[in-house]
């Protein structure tokens, strides 16, 4: 296969991307379970800041494996590492939207009798909220697993004639039920983060306008701290929808004919997964405090 410059660049980009994904989430990983094994226990955005960085991870390497593999050798095998990136893609979704609502629940001022309860077991509810995750994503999953399936049988069906009917039955059972579930599966947990993260920001705007009627320094250092955490808050939910936009319109794609435009796609999505990645560990105290002192 000859590959024209243009294409090259992206692969570079895209090569460069997944090679700081991957150190990233391998940095995180790596501090937070020397953390855990030091003290024996983290926080509670700790082990979500964790179970990302372990996602993130994977989803790196099932994205390089499927890429590469797929692109350079079309084969059905590959197919089998797409569902490792989905079931990946998935959890990181739900995980990302825990993390959005744990901060609103810990962080909002709203005195509402559903915000209090949940604020006082939110810290107990973490792991459970972590495995619950795990297990939804495990269950979402499996229709992707008899999609791959399908695909396969028609992949071995490919003898049969294009106008076969079980050979139109199944291409069409994939076309119209399988991809807007896979749409459902990824626009719930960011409907979650989508509401988690407007009520956080509407919360903190409220408390920096109670605040600026104070002139007192006390109160132009608090105004100052939430100014920068509305500024993190709007980058972390621009980085974060603009990925979901990018996977819909990725998925979509896939009816059309897009190979030339394949790795521009791949080096786009993973730009923003890159962003979001070191987002995460400038969030954390824990992992600044080991980079300042790695630069130092």
């Amino acid at each position: 296969m000859v590959l024209n410059q243009l294409t090259v660049f992206f692969i570079i980009i895209y090569v460069l991307e997944s090679v700081t994904v991957i150190a990233e989430s391998s940095f995180m990983v790596a501090v937070l379970g020397r953390e855990w094994v030091q003290v024996k226990r983290l926080s509670s955005v700790e082990m979500i800041l964790t179970s990302l960085g372990i996602c993130h991870f994977c989803l790196q390497w099932a994205s390089v494996l499927y890429n590469f593999g797929s692109y350079f050798n079309p084969n059905y095998v590959f197919w089998n590492i797409a569902i490792i990136w989905e079931f990946t893609n998935i959890l990181t979704f739900w995980i990302t939207s825990l993390l959005a609502a744990f901060y609103c629940v810990k962080i909002s001022s709203f005195t509402h009798p559903i915000f209090l309860w949940l604020r006082s077991r939110i810290l107990r509810l973490v792991p459970w909220l972590l495995l619950g995750t795990l297990m939804i994503s495990c269950v979402t999953i499996i229709p992707s697993v008899i999609r791959i399936h399908i695909r396969m049988q028609l992949v071995t069906m490919g003898h049969l004639p294009r106008n076969s009917t079980l050979f139109g039955r199944l291409n069409m059972f994939e076309q119209y039920f399988f991809r807007p579930q896979t749409m459902y599966m990824l626009l719930i947990p960011f409907i979650l983060f989508l509401a988690s993260t407007v009520l956080l920001m509407a919360s903190l705007i409220q408390h920096r306008e109670q605040m600026q009627q104070h002139n007192s320094g006390h109160c132009n250092s608090s105004l100052r701290a939430h100014s920068a955490a509305l500024r993190s808050l709007a980058t972390f939910f621009i980085l974060f929808t603009s990925y979901f936009l990018i996977i819909s319109i990725h998925l979509i794609s896939e009816v059309f004919d897009k190979r030339s435009w394949f790795w521009l796609w791949e080096a786009i999505i993973y730009a923003i997964v890159s962003i979001h990645s070191t987002s995460l560990i400038l969030s954390s105290p824990t992992l600044k405090k080991i980079l300042k002192m790695k630069h130092w």
